[in-house]
């Protein structure tokens, strides 16, 4: 059965256009690992005037596509790229750094 996943993250205002610069061409190498994980569907989109970034994607198991994630090596170091970009604590790990995960209470097929 597919997961759907939607969460927020929260970009630092003044770096915003530096972050949607970084997306304009992610790593084949992350896009790679984001596959062999269990990443489907992936989207990111965000509100340019304060930098809430709103993210969805499918999977088997969400936590465990995270969790696998986490553990590629090449999803380190993009993250670690990241990090700059966002208003929570770079000593967070990767992808889960003040990520509030969205709770689906309603889906129209």
């Amino acid at each position: 059965m597919t997961e759907r996943a939607c969460f927020l993250l929260h970009l630092r205002p003044e770096r915003v256009q530096d972050y949607l610069l970084a997306h304009e061409v992610v790593w084949p190498e992350v896009l790679e690992a984001l596959t062999r994980c269990g990443w489907r569907n992936y989207s990111l989109f965000v509100r340019e005037e304060d930098g809430l970034v709103v993210g969805y994607c499918e999977s088997d198991d969400f936590a465990a596509s995270t969790a696998a994630m986490a553990d590629e090596e090449v999803g380190r170091r993009w993250e670690a790229t990241m990090a700059e970009f966002f208003t929570s604590s770079p000593a967070a790990p990767g992808d889960q750094r003040d990520r509030e995960e969205l709770r689906e209470y309603f889906h129209l097929v």
